[in-house]
């Protein structure tokens, strides 16, 4: 019970932990200073977990690492996608100081 509890206050600071820097791009529509291969594999990892925390689930145990996990995994997913939406582009007055 003690370690469950440990699970879900880790997961739950690691999962919500994105959530500012979610905030951060949908505010500027700028993701252009984040690693895409970083975040990546990050993503990949969690999915990883994922499969292990259902197995963990289908043998009857780690309910609470399956929770935390698939809120982290749909962070992550959310930040490799902003990433792609806004880590090119740039402002339009970055374009002008280049010219």
């Amino acid at each position: 019970m003690f370690f469950d509890a440990l699970q879900l206050i880790g997961g739950a600071i690691m999962s919500f932990g994105q959530i500012p820097q979610i905030i951060q791009i949908l505010r500027t529509k700028s993701a252009k200073d984040l690693n895409l291969k970083t975040f990546s594999m990050m993503f990949t990892g969690i999915l990883l977990m994922e499969i292990y925390a259902i197995n963990l689930v289908l043998n009857g145990s780690g309910e609470a690492f399956l929770i935390t996990n698939t809120v982290s995994l749909i962070a992550s997913a959310i930040m490799v996608s902003l990433i792609l939406k806004y880590g090119n582009k740039q402002n339009k007055t970055d374009t002008e100081n280049q010219r």
